[in-house]
């Protein structure tokens, strides 16, 4: 049992900061009140320090990637076929990985990782805290979105085999979308006659989650058309979907609000280094959330190292999105973009102890993380 006094709150549900006790009890928080008193519990006076909900990056490929050894040790991109539902981030996820830790030590605590954007359709991304050895005993959800690409990347990693317009990307989603209804709906026909079941197919199967709308789409896609395309797509075949980049997304931010779906933005601390990133800007992030939209802010790590999120939200700040927001857009909100708010992204009782220790606002750069839980476990 742990009892953290005397913090200065900033829960991600009020606004404003309060002072109070925060009560961890079997890696869940117990009690968030003033004066708690719990006899068996180890006591950290955290007067003069801010308590945050861990930071959560929705769009990252933490663990995947090639530290220290080059794109060859990287696990992020099937570079052999065009359409690769069947992977699933856990079996690339390296956890020991240094960068995992010093994430954490950033207070980021959670993050969604898995493929990248070679592919029109990458396979399934993984929600993991940050701390451990072993992917199995990080896992807070096992299948968290199915990643699929629109735009520059598989045109560029496929010009030669098979993909060089928009046109034949969207093309071999809808038609790997096509088949794997056709699929689903004959195994339903066929009951519990497994004589009339179809021949199986991984790559198929590995679609019907999507089919039944038990995880999204998670569509990289960052021009206009883009975006517009995946959105398209989605409704035709009734399926869930989230907008990963949306780096032109300021310029239809009232188009992507009546959409109402989930937009993870960024990375922004980046050169525009091919033409759709021409019009990104810090400006995204506040334009989206004061259009009405869902907003979390990304590092798409490791473009951007994993341990600047909060400070990918402090640019965003200086750019003009309300504070709130963009402690928002770093907790809750990367939470609900996973359906896991009933877990992480605030200070709630009942919630992880994903606690994060400062002093001072962790958007600015002079602030030091002064201790960080998760699970109630210190780091």
């Amino acid at each position: 049992m742990l009892l953290i006094k005397n913090a200065t709150i900033l829960d991600a549900v009020h606004p404003e900061p309060y002072e109070a006790d925060i009560l961890v009890d079997n890696g869940k928080i117990k009690k968030i009140a003033k004066g708690i008193k719990a006899k068996a519990a180890d006591v950290l006076d955290a007067t003069g320090l801010y308590a945050f909900p861990g930071f959560i990056d929705v769009h990252s490929h933490l663990g995947m990637d090639g530290w220290g050894i080059g794109y060859e040790g990287a696990d992020y991109n099937e570079l052999n076929d065009q359409i690769t539902p069947h992977l699933r981030a856990i079996d690339g996820f390296k956890p020991m990985q240094p960068t995992l830790l010093e994430a954490a030590r950033a207070g980021v605590t959670c993050v969604c990782t898995g493929p990248g954007s070679a592919n029109v359709i990458g396979g399934t991304f993984i929600a993991v805290k940050t701390v451990g050895h072993r992917a199995d005993d990080m896992l807070v959800k096992a299948d968290v979105a199915m990643k699929c690409a629109f735009g520059e990347n598989p045109k560029r990693v496929y010009r030669d085999k098979g993909i060089s317009s928009r046109m034949t990307n969207a093309a071999k989603l809808r038609e790997t979308l096509f088949k794997a209804r056709e699929y689903m709906q004959k195994k339903e026909a066929a009951g519990d006659d497994a004589g009339k079941l179809p021949a199986f197919d991984m790559k198929l199967e590995a679609m019907l989650p999507v089919l039944r709308r038990e995880i999204p789409l998670k569509a990289h896609a960052h021009a206009t058309e883009d975006l517009f395309t995946a959105i398209r797509v989605a409704k035709e075949f009734n399926v869930r979907l989230t907008l990963e980049h949306v780096t032109e997304g300021h310029l239809i931010a009232d188009d992507l609000a009546r959409e109402g779906l989930p937009l993870a933005v960024g990375p922004t601390l980046t050169h525009a280094s091919k033409f759709e990133l021409r019009n990104k800007s810090w400006l995204t992030p506040a334009a989206l959330s004061r259009a009405g939209c869902q907003v979390s802010i990304i590092t798409d790590a490791p473009v951007i190292p994993q341990e600047h999120l909060a400070l990918c939200a402090g640019l965003a700040v200086k750019a003009g999105m309300d504070k709130f927001e963009a402690l928002k857009a770093i907790t809750i909100n990367p939470a609900r973009h996973m359906g896991l708010e009933n877990r992480l992204g605030s200070l709630e009782v009942g919630k992880d102890a994903d606690i994060v220790l400062t002093d001072g606002c962790p958007f600015e750069v002079s602030t030091t993380v002064r201790q960080v839980y998760i699970n109630g476990q210190a780091v």
